[in-house]
Formats: structure tokens, sequence, C-alpha cells
């Protein structure tokens, strides 16, 4: 099982898009591809898709139906900026938080207020079986935050300079839509609550 920790590595680049059925093979220009071996998992803005082959400086991956009903892989474009992140080897530093690179659902992007120094980045959700907790944590596009406030199906984060310039945070908008994996522990006890 991997883990991965929601500290983004590096950003790659979407490259193409193939049909194959009902799945979408997804082709990635990334600085580390040398480093990378086919099977290798690595999440994708957030999301843990599986390295099939390698070419260049390029690499592939495929993402079945229900991942892209899921996040927000549907909507993204050739050229589109993504948060890249290899799963955690055992003896790393546990910077972030724990994230599995199963999102839960997506979000909207509301509101962005520019603090002159950082950013905060406010979202909405539909669905209600998760919250998030103040000062707790979420995995926004793959990238392991702190939540700032906390209501039903909504929540902020606080983006620092360093984290928005080196992930494609700097690239969202009202309306975007990004992926949400809320925390592992918090869903284990909301579920044991209900």
């Amino acid at each position: 099982k991997q883990m991965f920790t929601g500290i983004i590595e590096n950003t790659g680049k979407i490259a193409s898009f193939s049909k194959e059925g009902s799945n979408v093979r997804i082709r990635i220009d990334c600085p580390f591809t040398d480093e990378l071996k086919i099977d290798q998992s690595v999440a994708h803005n957030g999301i843990c898709l599986t390295v099939v082959a390698i070419s260049g400086n390029a690499y592939e991956v495929v993402a079945i139906e229900e991942t892209l009903k899921r996040t927000n892989l549907g909507l993204l474009t050739t050229g589109d900026i993504i948060n890249l992140e290899r799963c955690l080897k055992v003896g790393d530093r546990l910077d972030g938080h724990i994230v599995q690179g199963h999102i839960d659902t997506v979000a909207k992007v509301t509101k962005i207020i520019d603090l002159q120094g950082s950013w905060l980045i406010h979202f909405s959700y539909d669905d209600s079986k998760y919250i998030t907790v103040e000062k707790g944590s979420v995995c926004v596009n793959g990238v392991s935050l702190t939540v700032v406030d906390s209501a039903k199906k909504t929540f902020s984060v606080a983006i620092i300079p360093y984290t928005f310039e080196h992930t494609n945070f700097k690239n969202l908008a009202l309306g975007s839509v990004v992926n949400i994996e809320f925390d592992i522990v918090g869903k284990y006890i909301s579920r044991f609550a209900n």
C-alpha cells in the first residue's frame, strides 16, 4: 500500500490524452521522469496513478472511469500543470500528513484573497458526509494544508508564497475544480461517531 505526504515534489505538464474504452491514457512531461520506473505510484493532483510507460522526458498513466468521475482529471486539458509527488519511502520524514492518494470528492474555489504575503483560498463541496476541522489537515490537489476556517461543506486554507509558486495553486481562479482528500484520521473518527 502506497502512502504520500502531501508535500509536492514538482509539477508536470499534461502532454496528451488518449481514450482507451472508458479509460484515459495520460502522457505527462515531468522533470524527474528519468528517476521513475514502470509500476511506480505517483500522486497527480493528489490522485494515485501507476506509471505504465516511460519515454524521454515523459511518462504515461491510465485513469479508469471511476477515477475520472470522482476527480478533476476529466476536466483537465493538454498543457495544464499538475502537482506531482512520488510515494513515501520507508524511513523518510513525514513533513505533511498521511495521504493515501484516494480522492474523496472535488471542491470549487469560491474566493481567493490576496493578503500581500499569503493567500486565503475558500472552497465549497457537495458531499456532506465529509467534514474539515479548523487547524486540521486536508489535501487539496495533492498538497497537505492546514484548515483555517471550517463550516458545513466549506473550508479555507492559507497558502504561503513557496507553496503558491511551486504548485499549481498559482493557476487557480474562481470556479476552479480541485481534488480533495480529507484527513484519514478525521474520516475514521467521523465514521465511528455516526
